[in-house]
């Protein structure tokens, strides 16, 4: 069975914004209490999962909302300097040709994710579940697949973070993690993803995928 829906996580998988939230994260800290980070350290940051991120940084959960709302919104000023992947828009518009249906679930804001998007993308997008905190993705997938009327077997999820393949594996989906995003290949292996995609245009081949499930 090839999958029918496909789930896309925004930031760091269709969106190259991890240089925009670096230039960005000390002017966070600084509003909101916690620890700056050393930008020479990017690298080994890079694979801290986002709890272990919040525990370097000393933001405690209850922080996490307010940041991420100076993040969206800051972002929602600079719209400008975010870019998609090179090539994600010539897989989006290939994908949308046949019977994958393509949404988005993003902590981001969808005003953001639109932005970035332009115009064009945005229409080939079905759902936008947007807004939610990092770490409440699976209500939202879950969400998304039943408005589908899909069974979750025929969904994938393709994300860059840890935390992306548990909200999958949680909503009864599969997980795809790409190379390129915030957190490193090797550190998305340790959570066994069904599938990989080592450059944004392999994307193109969602449609063709096998199901896990």
């Amino acid at each position: 069975m090839t999958y029918r829906l496909a789930i896309f996580d925004f930031d760091g998988t269709l969106a190259d914004s991890f240089p925009f939230f670096l230039s960005v994260f000390n002017q966070i800290a600084d509003q909101h209490g916690f620890r700056r980070i050393d930008i020479t350290q990017v690298e080994r940051l890079r694979h801290y999962e986002p709890r272990d991120m919040m525990r370097h940084v000393g933001m405690p959960p209850w922080k996490l909302p307010l940041a991420a709302a100076s993040f969206k919104t800051l972002m929602s000023e600079n719209a400008g300097q975010v870019r998609l992947f090179p090539q994600v828009d010539h897989a989006l518009r290939e994908l949308a040709r046949g019977n994958l249906e393509l949404t988005i679930v993003s902590s981001n804001s969808e005003y953001n994710v639109r932005q970035v998007l332009g115009p064009e993308l945005a229409s080939l997008i079905s759902q936008y579940e947007c807004g939610m905190s990092i770490f409440g993705k699976t209500s939202r997938i879950r969400k998304v697949v039943k408005r589908a009327m899909v069974e979750p077997a025929a969904a994938l999820y393709i994300g860059d973070q840890a935390t992306d393949a548990e909200a999958a594996r949680k909503a009864g989906v599969d997980f795809a993690a790409v190379h390129w995003g915030y957190a490193p290949i090797e550190v998305l292996r340790k959570v066994a993803p069904e599938h990989e995609f080592e450059r944004p245009g392999a994307l193109v081949a969602i449609s063709t995928l096998q199901a896990n499930r």
